[in-house]
């Protein structure tokens, strides 16, 4: 088991940037594909990035590949969300998911352990 906790959102304009970070507790999150979500009001939740246990590999949805960027600190049992040249359509809540020995897409794209959630609103 594994607890995560999402930091990092805010409310920026078009054009900003952002860091969203997931940091989680217990000594095993090196054995944790991770990835990142987001829910739309009035959406579902949808993938958004994603990286394997091993650092690599990292998947992105089509929406936000070149804009964002996944990385992982297994040091310091983060992983981050560099989210560039954001856009409105961004706004939305963003969650991390965690998925032992994840690596391939199905297996980060479908986590075991969710976060609670960072808030992101993008202005126009």
């Amino acid at each position: 088991q594994v607890q995560l906790e999402e930091s990092g959102g805010g409310l920026v304009q078009a054009g900003d940037s952002l860091r969203l970070s997931c940091t989680a507790d217990g000594k095993f999150f090196s054995t944790y594909g991770m990835g990142w979500f987001r829910q739309a009001p009035g959406e579902e939740r949808e993938f958004v990035a994603g990286i394997g246990w091993k650092k690599s590999p990292t998947y992105y949805s089509d929406s936000v590949k070149g804009r964002f960027t996944i990385s992982r600190d297994n040091a310091k049992n983060t992983v981050s969300l560099q989210m560039n040249n954001l856009k409105p359509e961004d706004t939305g809540d963003y969650y991390c998911g965690a998925s032992a020995w994840g690596e391939t897409y199905t297996a980060v794209a479908n986590p075991s352990f969710w976060g609670q959630g960072t808030q992101v609103t993008v202005s126009s």
